[in-house]
């Protein structure tokens, strides 16, 4: 029942829901956005400390192209008199600059002519002065060119008007580090699919044994009664009783006995052996024929040749009807359904279309959800069954293949046909 005061809430059968929406539907929803926002989280945080330190590294590095600047600066002056060092402080300076040796260096004038140039893969590292080989400063101005277009660089004021310009680029450690987030994001994408991936299949697993226990089960409990009512059925007969009462008794004993044996068949693996699919979607429409109102159309355009197909023929009719009945209801009781088999190259096909209510493309994304009805009774467990059937059991497909609001549906089953 709806009552407005409890915010449209509604019980119904075996599942609550709210605004035709179960709730099982809304913890898997916000289950999975969960999940989501703390990956999210979780690799954001990664991220930002990576970042921290490729940032800490790079000041470090400049720090020490700045010492490096300076060790020359002073080098460079040792010639005027106000700049005079002794021997230790001249090793020192030296082995300032002879330490860098992980970083490339390019020291240039005001004229952008190369002074010196460390730690880079000359094209003939034989020279003893890379800028006396033409190979070798071809190759240097080339990097230099690259090295301006960076903000790494310390202009170093030598004299009054003498300006010397120290490029260098990132060490090989800040290079792999830069790249540490990327990758970093990459395993964590892989981690996070793959986690969601084994959540999903545990869980459709999960549920594949709860239909598997649900079919047998009650298949189980039908068993007895309806070995009852046969035996009732029998002793009807031997006792004169109305031929037609008997036969009509008889009949829905007899479709109770189909529909156990539906349930058995779902609960372990079905026996699948060829057949002409088109005689199979026949019988089922014969019989749906005389059991939905005198207002709706059933019609069959059967495929003019037959349809080889290795199936379970109960469990495709059991499709066909759950699908019909869907149509007959998405009619609300006035229209017509227009059953179609036909061959798709090596697919035999059936196409079921009503001119019922249709559904938007989201709504098409959700029917086949274990719980999902906009009935007002049912479990919502019609079409998953059928899609289990047609799917794992056939190797087919079963979708929507085309629907529009207030025009109507069309479902489509496509099931292998058998090659000679």
């Amino acid at each position: 029942m709806s009552d407005p005061a409890t915010n449209n809430r509604t019980i119904t059968g075996p599942e609550i829901r709210y605004n035709d929406v179960s709730i099982y539907e809304i913890r898997r929803r916000y289950g999975t956005m969960a999940f989501l926002l703390a990956s999210v989280v979780v690799v954001g945080v990664f991220l930002y400390l990576s970042n921290a330190i490729v940032k800490d590294l790079a000041i470090q590095e400049r720090s020490r192209m700045q010492i490096w600047a300076d060790a020359t600066k002073e080098i460079v002056n040792l010639s005027s008199s106000e700049n005079d060092l002794s021997e230790s402080n001249i090793v020192f300076l030296l082995k300032i600059i002879e330490d860098n040796n992980n970083i490339p260096v390019l020291l240039t004038d005001d004229d952008g002519n190369i002074i010196q140039a460390r730690n880079f893969t000359l094209p003939d590292p034989t020279a003893i002065i890379p800028t006396d080989n033409a190979e070798n400063t071809a190759f240097l101005q080339k990097r230099l060119a690259e090295m301006r277009r960076s903000d790494n660089v310390i202009d170093i004021d030598i004299a009054p008007g003498v300006v010397q310009h120290l490029y260098y680029e990132d060490s090989t450690l800040l290079r792999r580090l830069s790249l540490y987030p990327y990758i970093q994001l990459a395993v964590m994408a892989a981690f996070v699919i793959v986690v969601y991936l084994a959540v999903t299949s545990s869980k459709r697993a999960e549920q594949n044994k709860v239909w598997v226990g649900l079919s047998k089960e009650t298949a189980h409990q039908l068993g007895t009664p309806i070995s009852s009512l046969m035996a009732w059925v029998e002793l009807l007969r031997e006792q004169d009783t109305d031929p037609e009462i008997v036969m009509e008794m008889d009949k829905d004993v007899k479709r109770l006995s189909t529909i156990a044996s539906r349930f058995s068949k779902i609960g372990s693996q079905p026996s699948i052996e060829p057949g002409n699919l088109n005689a199979t979607v026949r019988t089922a429409t014969d019989y749906m024929s005389t059991r939905i109102s005198p207002r709706i159309n059933l019609s069959l355009v059967e495929c003019p040749e037959p349809l080889p197909v290795r199936m379970c023929e109960p469990l495709i009719q059991w499709v066909m009807e759950n699908l019909i009945k869907n149509a007959v209801d998405a009619m609300e009781g006035s229209g017509s359904i227009t059953i179609t088999t036909l061959h798709d190259r090596q697919m035999a096909v059936i196409d079921v279309t009503d001119t019922g209510k249709g559904m938007s493309r989201k709504r098409r994304k959700e029917i086949f959800r274990p719980g999902f009805t906009t009935k007002k009774r049912g479990w919502g467990l019609g079409l998953t069954l059928a899609k289990r059937i047609i799917e794992q059991y056939h190797g087919g497909r079963i979708f929507v293949s085309d629907s529009e609001p207030g025009i109507g549906t069309t479902f489509r089953i496509q099931i292998p046909m058998e090659t000679a």
